[in-house]
């Protein structure tokens, strides 16, 4: 029990933590396998632990640190980070985690660890409990550009529209650094559609709009043209009205 308190604040940690603690692998080494077998901490995947409750029998850490954890600099991102974000209804079983260095998928206690390529560095917080997770308008921005990711465009649409304020100046920044000419375009047309609601300034929109290029792209590419209308503002073919889709949850033709 000499070390299981520090494990309890560490919550997630490797072989090297439990090291640093004891200042001899082999000690180190001695505590994993007595601890284990006591079930006071248990076996994530290889070289990754967690501390487990003595009252519940469930682990300290919640599957948002853990995943923090799968990879060095790895953070959660997308759905589930709308979901750490405190914006959706329904928890999914299953947390997107993207990393510099590419891992291989694992579960544990029934929740799948998905890695997904790393996309850019910009917008990670790291939580007190080292979480590391994007920010909301970084998770926005992720979600315009990957739209499957984040639950389809309906899901992400919901999210959206719950968000009390988004800085405009994040957004922009997010947005320089992916240099997408589609994302400025789907960006500018989504989010105007709540440009009051997320208090966005003109000033926004007006510099998303120098990056519109002159061909027309499709908000979905799976749009029919006769389903969908023109925005010559964002020259983009999106659904003849976006904002339905939350509340009929249809926008393709079959």
């Amino acid at each position: 029990m000499k070390y299981y308190e520090q494990l309890v604040d560490l919550g997630c940690f490797s072989l090297d933590d439990v090291q640093a603690l004891t200042g001899n692998r082999r000690t180190a080494q001695s505590i994993l396998e007595s601890y284990k077998k006591k079930r006071m901490i248990d076996c994530v995947r290889r070289d990754l632990y967690v501390a487990m409750s003595l009252e519940t029998k469930q682990p300290v850490p919640n599957r948002y640190a853990i995943a923090s954890k799968a990879a060095p600099c790895a953070y959660v991102c997308y759905h589930s980070a709308f979901e750490y974000h405190g914006l959706a209804n329904q928890v999914y079983y299953e947390v997107y985690v993207a990393a510099r260095s590419r891992f291989r998928g694992f579960e544990y206690n029934g929740v799948t660890y998905t890695y997904v390529p790393l996309t850019i560095e910009e917008g990670v917080d790291i939580k007190t409990d080292g979480t590391r997770v994007t920010d909301l308008e970084r998770t926005v921005i992720d979600g315009i550009n990957d739209f499957g990711k984040s639950g389809g465009l309906e899901e992400l649409l919901r999210f959206i529209g719950m968000i009390p304020y988004l800085n405009h100046e994040k957004l922009s920044k997010y947005l320089y650094a992916y240099d997408k000419s589609i994302l400025y375009q789907k960006t500018g047309y989504i989010l105007e559609h709540y440009k009051k609601e997320l208090k966005l300034p003109d000033c926004f929109f007006a510099s998303l709009r120098c990056k519109v290029p002159q061909g027309k792209r499709y908000l979905l590419p799976e749009l029919r043209k006769q389903a969908s209308k023109l925005s010559k503002d964002w020259a983009i073919y999106a659904p003849v009205d976006l904002l339905s889709i939350t509340k009929k949850g249809a926008y393709i033709d079959e």
